[in-house]
Parts: structure tokens; sequence; C-alpha cells
């Protein structure tokens, strides 16, 4: 495809839980700092446009088709995914659009992922669980291995898991390359309103908490400014920038409120370690009552979501999701049954939509 090099320097973030957040820090306090930056992220809430952005704008219907219409041409009969010629498309326009820095979210995984092509001048790995058991393996240390396939040799790597995986530190010492590790060469406090950063003689002190609500963003954000850290020579960002950052970060879906007369919550957590985050700090506001509207695919641990959310769940609301990996509404109730007892009482739905409709009224 021709492409010319996508920016001076890339970033590629990795992760369980916590990339989309990770993304959204870096992306936001770059932007304040004055940098041109192109972002490219999945899956999207609502339109497609929503995963390639630049300068924090998603890009144009006609600039994705013009896009895909040379993937199209350039693939010439050799058989893509869908992700592979999304990717393909994303990293097109950014060629062309004269960017300080290009940030990429891997898709699953990420030795095998297709942003994985493009070699990072950093890789960042946000936190280690279980999920897509079927492509990466079935244990923590096999998903970690997995995420590591980001880093590259002589490259400097970020780790933002205080329980950083065994197979994480042995790829980055058989590559091999610097892996800065939450806990160890970086560390953070947790100051009331503020919170403070440190690596070696480096120190960023009464920052603004992240507009992200929860208190394990504050993990994110110290794997975000170890990034900086690493790539201050080449871009530097001040205090002041990254407190602008911090304080007006994007993105929907973690843990959005919602005002209304009856207050909404919205989260995208789809596994054990996302909704356990969800529910402890959902806790911590102290609802009085609250009313669980569930919808997963069908691939997903659905036992275990709900076993973490059972204690909060006032009423359950269990709706299908209209996809060809969608669970219906009636294997979630099974699931629940399980969980809590085949006496579970829910109210059943054919979407989302219905689900939340029912809530409202009541």
């Amino acid at each position: 495809m021709d492409m010319k090099r996508l920016a001076p320097i890339v970033v590629t973030v990795a992760g369980t839980n916590g990339k989309g957040s990770s993304v959204a820090m870096l992306e936001s306090i770059l932007r304040q700092a004055g940098y041109r930056v192109g972002t490219y992220t999945s899956p999207h809430l609502c339109v497609y446009n929503e995963r390639i952005r630049i300068d924090g704008t998603p890009v144009s219907d006609q600039e994705i088709c013009a896009a895909f219409a040379q993937v199209e041409f350039a693939r010439a009969g050799t058989p893509l995914t869908y992700f592979e010629f999304g990717t393909l498309a994303a990293l097109s326009l950014f060629s062309e659009a004269m960017l300080d820095i290009v940030i990429l979210e891997v898709g699953l995984g990420g030795r095998l992922d297709a942003v994985n092509i493009i070699d990072a001048d950093v890789a960042l790995i946000a936190t280690i669980g279980i999920d897509h058991t079927e492509f990466l393996g079935d244990t923590r240390e096999l998903i970690a291995l997995e995420k590591a396939g980001i880093m590259r040799k002589g490259k400097p790597a970020v780790c933002s898991d205080i329980d950083v995986a065994s197979s994480i530190k042995r790829f980055a010492h058989e590559l091999p390359t610097q892996l800065e590790i939450l806990g160890n060469s970086y560390r953070y406090s947790d100051d009331g309103e503020y919170w403070s950063w440190w690596s070696g003689d480096t120190r960023r002190v009464e920052l603004p908490k992240p507009s992200l609500i929860g208190d394990y963003q504050l993990g994110n954000a110290a794997g975000v400014l170890m990034v900086l850290e690493v790539l201050k020579d080449r871009m530097p960002v001040t205090d002041v920038e990254v407190a602008r950052g911090l304080r007006h970060i994007d993105l929907p879906g973690r843990f959005q409120r919602v005002s209304g007369e009856v207050e909404t919550i919205l989260d995208v957590g789809h596994n054990a370690q996302a909704v356990d985050a969800f529910v402890r700090t959902l806790i911590n506001l102290e609802p009085r009552r609250t009313h669980v509207l569930l919808g997963m695919l069908d691939m997903k641990d659905h036992q275990s979501v709900i076993r973490l959310l059972a204690p909060i769940a006032h009423t359950w609301h269990l709706t299908s999701v209209i996809s060809r990996k969608g669970a219906s509404s009636d294997d979630l109730y099974d699931a629940l049954k399980l969980v809590v007892g085949r006496s579970a009482v829910a109210c059943t739905y054919d979407s989302v939509a219905s689900g939340y409709r029912s809530i409202a009224a009541t």
C-alpha cells in the first residue's frame, strides 16, 4: 500500500482490562500538550468512525470509504479478516495525516493481532485477566504471554499491572528489552483529593484524579505517565499538561454516569476482573437500590459475572443481545439460577432498549 511511516512515535497498548482507559488518557494528555495524535481503538459503541480518531475527532465517512477502497484494491484477492481490513484502513489514514504520534490499541491478544504488524516505539501492557480463553489460553500466564508479543527488542515496555505475570518478565528478558513495572521502576500514591507519581528522580505531585471513575484508574494513569517518562526526551509533557489531560478524558461506557430521576450507570465490562472493579466502585457510591440490566455475548463466563453482581443486585433484568454471538435472555436466566438458586426471579427482554424502558417506567 506504499504507506509512509505512520508517525515519528508509535505506542501499542495491550491488556485484558484497562487498555481502552489507558489509550484515552494518553491521547488526552498528548493533545493537551499540543501534539497531533492518531488513535486506533476497538470495538466501537455506535458508529465505526469512533475507531479511528485524528486529534480526538473521528474520521469522516468519506475518509473511511476512501481508505477501504485503497485496501480493497491493494489486497488483490488476499483474504483479510474484518479487523485486518479495518486496521489497514486506519494505518493508511494515519500515514497521510502528518501526525506526531500514533496510539494503537490491540484488538485481541497481542502477538498475532493485526496492529502488531507495526513495530512500536513503546509497548504498554495493562492489567491481565481471564478472557478470550478460546484464542489466548486458559491461564493468566498464557494470556499474558500473548500480550507480551507487542514488545520489541531494545524498545521500552511498560506494564501497569501490579501483579505482573512471570511470562511477561521472562519475554522481556529474552528479547531483551527494558520492562518498566508498576511497583518496581515506578510508583504512585493516592493522596485523597490528589495523587502523586514518581520514577527515579522524576516526581509528579498534586495531580488531579482522572475524570474516569474508579480507584483502579490510578493504576492505568500511572502506566501512562511511565510511557511519557520513557518518551520525555522526544516528546516532553509538563505537569500542567498532564493535569489538563487527566481532567478531560472522553471515554463512554466506562462507569459512565447518566443523571436522571433514576441514575443510570453504563459499563462495557465483560469479564470477571472488569465486573469486580465495577462492583467495588458502585459500592463506594452507596446506592439505595440497584437494578441490574445485563446482556452478554455467548462465549463469555456468564456465571462468574452474575456471581460478582449478585451482592449488589436488588432486581435482575436479563436481555438478549442482538448479534450472532449474543447470548439469549434465557441463557442468562439459566446461569442466574445456577448461581443464586432455582427460585431466582428475573425479568427477561429481547433487547437492551426494551429492558431499559421497562426499568425506567417502574
